[in-house]
């Protein structure tokens, strides 16, 4: 599989189906090995004789001084192994190399190796080294899933990448108590599509007995009353140790004002994931993280590895809940048992029983009887008469549980109880996650709510599982609008279910369905990633009524559902004017001011024969084909002007939709040559007459619609210190929009 922003080609990467991307730097010989990840392939590199071998990329790739590129790849062998950059001039002369740390140990499965730096001066291309140092000759080492390319982040990370990852330096952290930092580079299998992981971690090694902890060096910005929740792997001594996370806030003139913890229960001494979250107190300007061990030993070592600090999200969208109440990472979430025998706790160890990350809350009845287990109150907006939704998923984890109610509970301002709603019941089967949700009308003068889950164990010691909670206002599940101004349909659809596929068609009044283009292209049996899913159809025709079809299907391709939403049409207030659209950017969309429509030809292929002794000709004929003509236009503002350019200078397939009874259906074309010329004699008038050659084309199937992949202005604060960084690597807007470098 090809990964995402690799400069190298995919043979490169994966070495499939020949090693052609590679060569012979020192003492070796390349041939292709097997029983590769990234496809079947791999590198093998087999040492002449004893000592350091190297191979290298046959190419080099174009880099621009000063920027930070990453390199990494999968590897085994009998001996540790490193990975570098090598920086090579205009002329191809090497300037220097960047190198990993060698790897703490050898491994004969396969491993992460990685590395990032900044391009030195005078730099212009670059190119991949693989090295080990063998003991003997002809011994061989394995290499496959390689990267060269720009930093590999998580997007919306607060912290920049080195201090995500360590792969420069370990400038991003600093000691705070009883500990000293360093990198290391310690042998650790990784998925081969989780290209965030691996390579450099931060070893904190206590200096003596007692409490150890490092923090990190800088403190990005956060906004006051906000969730945000963080989390790295952590690797602990042993399963014994009390590893932590920490999530600090502070206020403008670096007073702490709030630290939460979370401690990693783990199964052993692997790299565990744990997360820790809270909501920036009033005040709070900026965040930082710590990680530690309580009660250490001299010389025990704790590394991290992928650190990330986000703004929230939600499980499902309008979710009332933080964080912490819905998932469990860092304890019961608030959760108290309101009557009953019943106890709640954090499950454990880590990756015991959970449906969303790593822990669930864990519900324990020492007798076969009823237990109600209540939320904290959360606030509901809006007042009386809205429709709530609530939900827990649960899992049966010892004995049995026939009889599971979810209900809500409410309360106004001054927290008086206002009463339950009657709640749904459920017989919870064992072996799976189940969805269970029930549906309640805010009474009069209702605030607040909190979700309880009446419970019934049916044999003593029973234990149930409670994760992904959620409260939040039913709305409609597909609702559609216009966006007149900007000429598209958006359609949005509510509580989808993750990593079940979906197709979304257009249906016009004929009856005819067409599928909707998306971020991903057309939109037919996509994985759903969210519950939540907002799509702009900017292919819609105008001023004619439309509906959505949306079928949903199981992972295995199952139909289980379908919807329809409301019908819309988007207006055309001038019918003078039209759309020239790029449907796979539709930022670049342009209304123009229609001048001559075109007067059509349909040219069609055709040869024609003289019959000795026949009158007629015998003619020969292809198919005729779609229509040419010249569509004539006006802008009418410089604005205008360049917005046409910028619509035209892809060469891209354009949609030209014209409102309906003007004697042309929306049509896909391809423009030729294009002239723009004045309209007056008068320098400083903005009109221009453009005449635009147009032929007729089929609708574009293998385009997606571009746009920022989920990057935001928090990503660009923390990859660019200035705008002049940002400047020089931007040369527009859109580029930005899209991440489109250099």
């Amino acid at each position: 599989m090809a990964i995402p922003g690799n400069l190298l080609s995919p043979t490169t990467e994966s070495v499939d189906p020949n090693t052609s991307g590679w060569t012979s730097k020192v003492n070796c010989t390349l041939a292709l090995g097997t029983g590769g990840r990234n496809g079947n392939g791999c590198l093998s590199v087999k040492s002449v004789a004893a000592g350091e071998m190297q191979a290298r990329t046959v190419s080099s790739y174009p880099v621009t001084e000063g920027t930070v590129y990453e390199t990494f790849a999968d590897t085994a062998g009998a001996v540790p192994e490193r990975i570098g950059i090598r920086w090579l001039d205009s002329a191809g002369a090497e300037i220097s190399v960047t190198w990993s740390l060698t790897t703490a140990a050898a491994s004969a499965a396969w491993h992460r190796v990685s590395v990032a730096g900044a391009a030195p001066t005078g730099a212009m291309q670059a190119q991949v080294l693989l090295s080990s140092t063998e003991t003997a000759a002809n011994v061989s080492h394995f290499w496959e899933n390689i990267y060269l390319g720009l930093p590999v982040r998580t997007t919306g990370n607060l912290f920049d990448f080195n201090t995500e990852s360590a792969e420069v330096d370990a400038s991003g952290w600093q000691v705070e108590t009883n500990a000293t930092i360093v990198r290391q580079v310690p042998v650790v299998a990784w998925a081969v599509n989780w290209y965030y992981a691996g390579g450099h971690t931060i070893a904190m090694t206590a200096s003596a007995a007692g409490n150890a902890s490092v923090r990190t060096a800088t403190r990005p910005s956060v906004a006051a009353g906000s969730e945000y929740f963080a989390y790295a792997y952590l690797n602990p001594p042993s399963s014994a140790s009390q590893a932590w996370i920490e999530l600090r806030f502070y206020d403008g003139s670096g007073t702490q004002l709030q630290a939460t913890r979370a401690v990693l229960t783990a199964p052993g001494a692997g790299y565990y994931r744990q997360i820790v979250s809270d909501i920036a107190p009033a005040g709070a300007v900026s965040c930082e993280v710590a990680a530690g061990l309580t009660g250490a030993t001299a010389g025990q070592v704790l590394r991290l590895e992928t650190l990330v600090v986000m703004a929230g999200g939600q499980n499902i969208a309008g979710n009332v809940m933080p964080y912490s109440s819905y998932s469990f990472e860092q304890g019961a979430g608030g959760w108290t048992t309101a009557s009953g025998v019943a106890t709640v706790a954090r499950s454990s160890p880590w990756g015991t029983a959970s449906y969303l990350a790593n822990y669930s809350l864990a519900v324990t009845s020492a007798t076969a009887t009823a237990s109600t287990i209540r939320s904290p109150r959360f606030i509901t907006p809006g007042g009386a008469g809205l429709s709530w939704r609530a939900q827990i998923m649960a899992s049966v984890g010892a004995g049995s549980w026939p009889t599971v109610t979810v209900r809500v509970r409410w309360y106004d301002t001054a927290g008086a109880d206002l009463g339950m709603s009657a709640g749904t019941a459920y017989g919870l089967p064992s072996g799976s996650w189940y969805q269970l949700t029930a549906d309640a009308v805010a009474p009069a003068g209702a605030t607040q709510a909190a979700v309880e889950v009446v419970a019934t164990a049916g044999a003593a010691s029973s234990v149930m599982y409670v994760d992904g909670a959620a409260l939040w206002q039913a709305l409609p599940l597909t609702s559609v609008q216009s966006v007149d101004a900007a000429g598209y349909v958006q359609l949005t659809l509510r509580e989808l279910a993750a990593d079940y596929l979906i197709t979304v068609y257009r249906v016009t009044p004929d009856g005819a369905r067409t599928l909707v283009r998306g971020t991903s292209g057309l939109i037919t049996k996509q994985t759903i990633v969210t519950d939540l899913m907002v799509i702009e159809d900017h292919e819609a025709p105008l001023d004619t009524p439309v509906y959505y079809r949306i079928e949903l299907y199981s992972p295995t391709g199952t139909l289980t559902s379908t919807r329809s939403s409301a019908t819309v049409a988007v207006s055309l207030a001038d019918i003078n004017t039209a759309w020239l659209k790029d449907p796979a950017n539709p930022q670049r969309d342009t209304l123009i001011l229609v001048a001559t429509p075109p007067n059509w030809e349909r040219p069609i292929d055709q040869s024609s024969y003289v019959v000795r002794g026949r009158r007629n000709k015998v003619v020969l004929s292809g198919r005729r084909q779609g229509r040419e003509g010249e569509l004539k236009v006006w802008t009418r503002s410089d604005d205008d002007r360049a917005r046409l350019h910028l619509l035209l200078d892809s060469g891209n397939t354009l949609l030209w939709q014209c409102a309906p009874g003007m004697g042309v259906t929306d049509m896909y074309v391809s423009v030729a040559s294009a002239s723009e010329e004045r309209t007056v004699a008068l320098a400083q008038d903005q009109w221009r007459a453009w005449t635009l050659p147009l032929t007729e084309v089929d609708m574009p199937t293998a385009l997606a619609v571009n746009g920022a992949a989920g990057r935001t202005w928090i990503d660009v604060v923390a990859e660019f210190d200035t705008c002049a960084d940002l400047l020089a690597t931007y040369a527009t807007s859109e580029a930005l929009l899209l991440d489109r470098r250099g």
